[in-house]
């Protein structure tokens, strides 16, 4: 009798714990509507702080241009009294220096928003550029003090 009672008792346990413990189809689906919700507002907020993230990189790059025009409209000038000889050779190296400037200004502008895993790429590749660049003008500015 122990037994049967003991058997009764556990079956009816277990019974009623799998039926608290199921989701009705009703609560599957609320369940996967949140998440598809969530996962919706996550993919939102990524691509802001993406599209973020290429204007602040646009609007420093284009600051870093705009000086180094500047340094250059500089050096023009103070080559203006220099020797012949020196002159043409600086003319010469301030032109090229103004041709990479204005080459990095066009792929920067002519730069689409893709997805993220290009512009990791292009902004590695671009930043490597600008700061060969940078470098280009500070041994020329090195050179001239």
């Amino acid at each position: 009798m122990k037994k049967l009672i003991f058997t009764l008792t556990a079956t009816i346990l277990l019974a009623g714990g799998i039926f608290t413990s199921c989701n009705t189809a009703a609560e599957k689906v609320d369940n996967a509507k949140d998440k598809s919700i969530k996962a919706d507002e996550d993919f939102n907020t990524a691509k802001e702080e993406y599209l973020a993230d290429v204007e602040n990189f646009r609007r420093e790059t284009d600051a870093k241009i705009e000086a180094n025009k500047q340094m250059i409209a500089d050096f023009t000038v103070k080559i203006a009294s220099a020797k012949k000889d020196a002159k043409a050779y600086y003319t010469e190296q301030i032109a090229v220096l103004e041709q990479k400037n204005t080459a990095m200004k066009q792929k920067l502008d002519e730069y689409e928003v893709t997805g993220k895993d290009n512009w990791d790429t292009f902004k590695e590749e671009f930043s490597r550029d600008m700061n060969d660049l940078g470098v280009a003008f500070k041994n020329f500015t090195i050179k001239n003090e």
